[in-house]
């Protein structure tokens, strides 16, 4: 019975051991530290198209691999951030923001929010502007008080 425990905890470790995956680190060598800095703020900035919520910098999809590669290539070559960023844009689409620009497409995800708070401030105040009810509007007649008591003691 040991034996058989043992054997079980050892293929568990294997399988478990062999689950690990070592994905390699992507080194770049730069010319000067503002390129540097560049690189690592456009990839921040940058959405990985697999990867929904992460950017260029934290995935670890082929993709983003590749895109580094692309955003280093591109400031090898002397390219300004807009000039990769409209790239980047052309070819992947407004996805690839994480702040998109602000455009007839995007309008709704830029003023939409505030335009539902102004929408809900405006019903909060009408509705606390709202005259009270006049309680002689409410009050029942003598008869529905009768009908009332009359259901009242059926029970």
């Amino acid at each position: 019975m040991k034996i058989i425990n043992i054997l079980v905890i050892a293929i568990a470790v294997f399988f478990t051991a062999n689950n690990a995956v070592a994905n390699a680190i992507d080194t770049y060598e730069f010319d000067d530290e503002v390129t540097k800095i560049r690189f690592q703020a456009l990839s921040k900035e940058l959405r990985c198209p697999k990867c929904q919520n992460q950017n260029l910098a934290d995935s670890n999809s082929p993709i983003a691999a590749d895109l580094r590669k692309e955003l280093y290539e591109l400031l090898k070559q002397g390219k300004a951030d807009i000039e990769i960023v409209d790239f980047m844009v052309n070819r992947y689409g407004e996805f690839v923001l994480y702040r998109p620009r602000v455009s007839s497409i995007t309008y709704v995800l830029w003023f939409g929010p505030a335009v539902l708070i102004l929408i809900g401030i405006i019903v909060v105040i009408v509705v606390v502007r709202r005259k009270p009810v006049d309680k002689a509007q409410i009050a029942l007649s003598a008869e529905q008080q009768d009908k009332l008591k009359n259901l009242l003691n059926d029970k």
